[in-house]
């Protein structure tokens, strides 16, 4: 990495407090607050505190907002929608759809959060939806398997771009082509690369992808961002309606005709009123940030970390899942022989031995089914690497004495 770079990114740690308590390594369950994010996230309840706040400014930040995450991930900011969440982002989606009794949803339920299998299980019980869940193997779940189950009823398929547990990366683009050749919808669940993996709307083919901001994100919870393909988003209807998801000028409350209403163009017709501010205000920053330093920097940066995490724990004689990095590596690794049932569970009393004299050290980790899971973004350095090996080390001279 060139010199200029670290020094960038060892100045970017500097605002993020946590890292002072020890290595965090848990952006997978939720992301460090920027300090930029957190001083517009106080500035703003110091004027709800005064009177003094400034409703034409919070509009402006909206749409400033909007038009970053769109620059992130290379769409337009009309192809962009605010939500609650992830599962907000997909239930919208999802429900804007004209279903016929009999299509098909394809997804891995094993591997999947919930959020990416709740919604299409309940549209499927409202709409005669059929659901077909294809296992994975090792953990992970190859775009050619999905391509082999697709049936003539398939009208959606729904993966993750980086899976919650184990970590492993999908090759969303080469399942995008094939979607969008055979008239396909493709949603992405990308709450675990968003901020960290560098995305392309265009290059990755496809048609929605639904992010939520506590993670790579760097902000809080209570927001998500739904992006649709314009195309896409012009055939859908939204289940609510709203005066900001509605083609109307002028004020906000301006009624306009609202028995002949039109919906906003592209993923606008899903907004709706009044927005989370604060949080939106949080993210502008965080998205600011993470422009600046640019998302191919970011991506190389913290992949890096990972595998070399990867490596120096395998060479510790600890299990990687997944074993040493390649195309399926993202930034987050985990520990551990079998992918469980528990989401916050173990039963291996070695890895629960583990985890606690890592947390005894200061080390931020989560157990996700099974497995030991750390994960990386641009706040980490090599010093949280060293921290967390001599943590192992000690481990393990204490269970052979």
């Amino acid at each position: 990495m060139p010199l200029g770079q670290r020094v960038r990114f060892d100045d970017v740690r500097k605002s993020f407090n946590g890292v002072e308590s020890g290595p965090y390594l848990d952006v997978a369950a939720r992301g460090l607050l920027f300090e930029g994010g957190r001083a517009a996230l106080m500035a703003h309840l110091d004027d709800a505190a005064r009177g003094t706040t400034d409703k034409a400014a919070l509009f402006a930040s909206v749409e400033e907002t909007r038009g970053l995450f769109a620059a992130l991930i290379r769409a337009t900011p009309d192809e962009i929608t605010f939500t609650r969440n992830v599962t907000d982002g997909i239930a919208a989606f999802g429900a804007g759809l004209d279903w016929k009794v009999g299509d098909g949803v394809l997804l891995c339920e094993e591997l999947e959060h919930p959020a990416n299998i709740y919604p299409w299980f309940g549209l499927a019980r409202r709409f005669g939806l059929a659901i077909k869940t294809i296992a994975p193997v090792d953990g992970a779940l190859a775009a050619d398997r999905i391509v082999e189950a697709i049936e003539p009823s398939t009208r959606v398929i729904a993966v993750s771009s980086v899976s919650f547990a184990p970590g492993f990366r999908f090759a969303v683009a080469q399942l995008g082509a094939e979607c969008r050749r055979r008239g396909i919808l493709l949603l992405v669940d990308a709450a675990q690369s968003i901020g960290v993996i560098e995305t392309d709307v265009g290059a990755w083919q496809a048609d929605a992808i639904a992010v939520s901001t506590q993670k790579g994100l760097l902000s809080t919870y209570g927001l998500g961002m739904l992006y649709v393909r314009r195309e896409v988003a012009e055939a859908l209807t939204p289940v609510y309606i709203s005066r900001f998801g509605v083609d109307v000028t002028g004020h906000e409350a301006s009624r306009g005709d609202p028995a002949s209403f039109e919906c906003a163009p592209g993923a606008r017709r899903f907004d709706l009123g009044n927005y989370n501010y604060p949080a939106i205000l949080a993210v502008e920053q965080a998205l600011r940030l993470l422009l600046d330093i640019g998302p191919a920097a970011i991506e190389s940066r913290v992949l890096g970390l990972a595998s070399s995490f990867a490596d120096r724990m395998l060479d510790l004689g600890l299990p990687v899942f997944g074993g040493r990095p390649g195309q399926h590596s993202s930034h987050i690794v985990t520990i551990g022989r079998d992918l469980g049932e528990d989401h916050d569970a173990t039963g291996d009393p070695a890895l629960v031995s583990l985890y606690r004299h890592l947390v005894a050290g200061g080390v931020r980790l989560t157990i996700r089914r099974n497995l030991l899971r750390f994960s990386f973004h641009l706040y980490n350095d090599e010093s949280d690497i060293m921290t967390v090996a001599e943590l192992v080390e000690q481990w393990r001279r204490s269970a052979r004495s």
